[in-house]
């Protein structure tokens, strides 16, 4: 007879089941307007972010004065749009590398300046086209 009071490898643990139940239909639009919502109020307390809103008001009042196309409010927008899926994007990397990799590390550090370089590529996109929408409206 096998002594019940053997010790041995604990039995395996069963996960615990998902806390939140998968939305479906309307209810999952829904959902993912909360979600959405969630993730900007995560975002808006990033200074990176906040300058770039306030950029993007800045241009759309320059872009105003000039007299800018409906195009180039369109490119513009769409533009800056870009920039702000990137940046949070950004974010959301150096949140996971800091979970994750809370220790000084080559891969973190890689993570976070790859995310860092895209932002700046569209913020050099973006003043490049606002550059030349500024300068065609105003001298061409």
């Amino acid at each position: 007879m096998a002594n019940p009071k053997k010790k041995g490898p604990p039995a395996p643990r069963k996960l615990a089941a998902a806390t939140f139940e998968k939305k479906t239909g309307i209810a999952h639009l829904f959902a993912a307007g909360q979600y959405s919502a969630q993730g900007f109020k995560r975002l808006i307390q990033e200074a990176a972010f906040r300058h770039e809103i306030l950029a993007f008001f800045a241009g759309l009042a320059i872009f105003a004065l000039v007299g800018a196309t409906p195009l180039q409010f369109l490119a513009f927008v769409v533009l800056m749009l870009l920039m702000f899926c990137v940046e949070a994007l950004n974010t959301a990397i150096e949140e996971l590398v800091d979970r994750i990799s809370p220790e000084i590390s080559t891969v973190g550090r890689n993570a976070k300046d790859l995310g860092s370089f895209a932002v700046f590529c569209l913020i050099v996109a973006n003043a490049a086209f606002s550059g030349y929408v500024i300068v065609t409206r105003l001298f061409g």
